[in-house]
């Protein structure tokens, strides 16, 4: 082999690769937070059963 020896830490060159970086997409936004979602589905089911809760000790 004539390549010189490449250090552990180095990726070593390919040849004819012809690859580039991929580009990083782009950021999901509100979609990338499902534990957002979450805790507001659940604050919803709490008002609501809070709700009901109060009218069975008001009757």
């Amino acid at each position: 082999m004539t390549d010189p020896h490449v250090p552990p830490e180095e990726t070593p060159p390919v040849e004819g690769s012809i690859a580039e970086a991929h580009e990083e997409r782009a950021d999901g936004g509100m979609w990338e937070h499902p534990g957002v979602w979450l805790w507001l589905i659940v604050l919803g089911a709490v008002i609501v059963a809070a709700f009901f809760i109060a009218r069975i000790f008001s009757l």
